[in-house]
């Protein structure tokens, strides 16, 4: 659940304790920022995971990244050995770590953003909350002095209320159809431009151990002469 998911969940309970438990306004007012408080704890709680696995797709992105490095040195020492064939497979081998390397840095950049995001959030709701305790008192004593009225006020303001509620609906709408969103970012298959990217993924390999070979070559004529 989203935190602004969860802040229309927030103001929907309190206008049905509005209506429904206005005969005991310090209650209901306790009750929204308890909500708040317990809201904050879950952002804070989501944003540690996500920390926790930020570190963690660092450790992976570093393992990979030393075994393309590994990979590359037995592909010079393959070729220094006139064993083409295992060159090859070792540049192989060292692009398939390169290209999960590439994926856990996109993934990284995915956490940052989350956990930006977050903490953006997190202040408004820290703002929030401190502005809603100095207000307690006030918003207690302007909850009694209507509370004689809000009996009335739900007779014949109801299509008011009804398009409040509408309007909370929709905003919740919205935000769910950004998180679908975010989600579809997720799905997808293997398609004709990723045939494609093999292809060319096929081509570097064989443009790089050419220029290995190149290169060993080189300092053996540098070395006999």
């Amino acid at each position: 659940m989203g935190i602004f998911t969860r802040f229309t969940d927030i103001v929907n309970s309190n206008i049905n304790a509005l209506l429904d438990k206005a005969e005991d306004p310090e209650k209901m007012v306790r009750l929204i920022i308890q909500e708040m408080e317990d809201t904050l704890v879950e952002v804070r709680s989501t944003s540690a995971r996500l920390i926790a696995e930020k570190k963690d797709t660092e450790r992976q992105l570093g393992r990979f990244e030393k075994e393309a490095a590994e990979w590359e040195a037995k592909a010079t020492l393959a070729l220094s050995k006139d064993r083409e064939d295992l060159a090859r497979l070792a540049l192989i081998e060292k692009q398939k770590a390169m290209t999960d390397a590439e994926s856990l840095q996109a993934e990284l950049g995915r956490l940052d953003e989350h956990l930006n995001r977050l903490s953006e959030e997190v202040g408004q709701l820290q703002e929030k909350l401190a502005d809603a305790k100095a207000r307690q008192k006030a918003i207690i004593m302007r909850q009694r002095a209507a509370s004689s009225r809000l009996e009335v006020k739900k007779r014949i303001d109801s299509g008011k209320i009804d398009d409040a509620m509408l309007r909370f609906e929709r905003f919740e709408s919205k935000i769910d159809d950004l998180e679908s969103q975010v989600e579809a970012y997720d799905l997808g298959k293997k398609t004709l431009r990723d045939e494609f990217a093999q292809l060319e993924t096929d081509e570097k390999i064989d443009d790089e151990l050419a220029a290995l070979k190149a290169r060993i070559q080189k300092g053996k004529a540098e070395d006999n002469a």
